[in-house]
């Protein structure tokens, strides 16, 4: 007997969640998936952090998070939300704090009024008898200034009373759990009963946030699945530390991409290792393919691009896909403005006549560049139909100007009457 897989397409519903606002931004609820970043600057510099900023808010950036760790980072806070605000920047900026966050905003009230949300991490808010009476006191900011809070909890930094409770507890079962099993349990009640005990202080659910951080794919899959099953909170979703290079995109992806097809996941962040020298933007960008890659955003236009073989011998099919992404990629501020919608178009650079004319007739505007022994012509195709055929030596800069045309013929924004 043949048996065949349920006839779905594309990720489950999304969970559903309380909506939580910040700074006009809603996350969950049924909001897009929103993505977020952090600064690696040193937050008293004020000019470098509101820089830095600026960058992550161009390439995308929804939410920013910044490291509140000294009075003086705590005192640069207003001062960069409001050279933000002289650069035209409007994004709301996540306090970082851990082990001194009530000292701070108990001495910097400007800085607790000017934050979008505060970020509290219940391993290490305090310890011994100071940690519940440290915990209230930030809760208490929060509510007094009508703040959203992220609870998040990270295998870094597990509160290690809560884990030796567990363990306790662990020892009396007639089948013990593993020790993976019981970090987990660790982890997922830290966030729990901080936000249960966030609501008891008076903090609406509606303000709460939570994250449960590990660094391995098959372990933040199997926490947010639970924690997801056990609550109705927004989440924010990332592997802590996930690496350098293609080693972070690439575990990120798969562990994100497998909750965001189940629909748990309100917020996003890449956690990428810089490359040195590297722009901290990279991190906005991989978050924004992910979520435009599986359907569920669109930021900007994708290019499908082929990947070369022995029937491409010339390298300009890849000089051409490169010269294209990062044309739109620029374009896409302003087209985002004048021109609504363009995020949605797809482009095709394709280098031979094997899967060539196909794949560009599949996106709004494709060209299928000659392969090796192949004519030197390339036809380029506009929504499924043959329109030109390029030539000689300036078919990059032609057929970026087709792509141009296109935006402007097909998503230009109505003026106002």
């Amino acid at each position: 007997m043949t048996t065949h897989a349920p006839d779905r397409f594309g990720p489950l519903p999304r969970r559903i969640t309380r909506t939580v606002e910040i700074g006009g931004v809603k996350v969950g609820g049924g909001a897009p998936v929103v993505v977020q970043s952090m600064t690696n600057t040193d937050t008293s510099d004020v000019a470098s952090t509101a820089k830095q900023i600026g960058e992550l808010w161009r390439a995308g950036s929804e939410l920013v998070r910044v490291t509140v760790n000294t009075a003086e980072a705590a005192d640069a806070i207003p001062r960069i939300v409001e050279r933000l605000a002289m650069m035209g920047i409007s994004v709301p900026i996540i306090g970082d704090f851990h082990y001194n966050g009530h000292q701070l905003l108990a001495g910097a009230p400007a800085c607790a009024e000017a934050l979008g949300k505060y970020r509290i991490n219940p391993g290490n808010v305090g310890f011994g008898k100071k940690k519940d009476t440290q915990f209230a006191q930030l809760i208490e900011f929060a509510c007094r200034y009508d703040k959203p809070v992220r609870i998040g909890a990270n295998w870094g930094s597990l509160d290690q009373t809560l884990a030796a409770r567990l363990m306790d507890e662990n020892a009396q079962r007639a089948a013990p759990w593993d020790a993976g099993r019981v970090m987990r349990e660790a982890l997922i009640l830290s966030a729990l009963e901080s936000a249960q005990r966030a609501v008891e202080l008076g903090l609406p659910a509606e303000r709460i946030i939570l994250s449960a951080k590990v660094s391995g794919v098959q372990e933040l899959v199997a926490v947010y699945r639970d924690l997801a099953a056990r609550s109705d909170f927004a989440l924010h979703l990332g592997l802590t530390e996930a690496g350098i290079g293609s080693k972070g995109i690439v575990a990120s992806s798969a562990a994100l991409g497998v909750l965001l097809q189940e629909g748990v996941g309100d917020t996003i962040r890449i956690s990428l290792t810089p490359e040195p020298g590297a722009s901290r933007t990279q991190e906005v960008i991989v978050a924004q393919e992910l979520l435009q890659t599986m359907g569920l955003r669109a930021f900007t236009p994708m290019v499908t691009a082929c990947p070369g073989c022995g029937r491409t011998t010339s390298e300009f099919f890849q000089e051409l896909a490169k010269v294209v992404q990062a044309h739109v990629r620029s374009k896409m501020p302003e087209w985002k403005i004048s021109h609504p919608g363009a995020e949605n178009m797809t482009l095709a650079v394709m280098g031979c006549v094997v899967n060539g004319p196909g794949e560009s007739r599949h996106a709004n505007i494709g060209i299928s560049l000659p392969g090796t022994g192949e004519a030197p012509s390339a036809p380029v195709f506009v929504d499924g139909e043959k329109s030109v055929t390029l030539r000689g030596d300036n078919i990059a800069q032609e057929f970026v100007a087709l792509i141009d045309e296109y935006v402007e013929t097909h998503y230009r924004a109505a003026m106002p009457d």
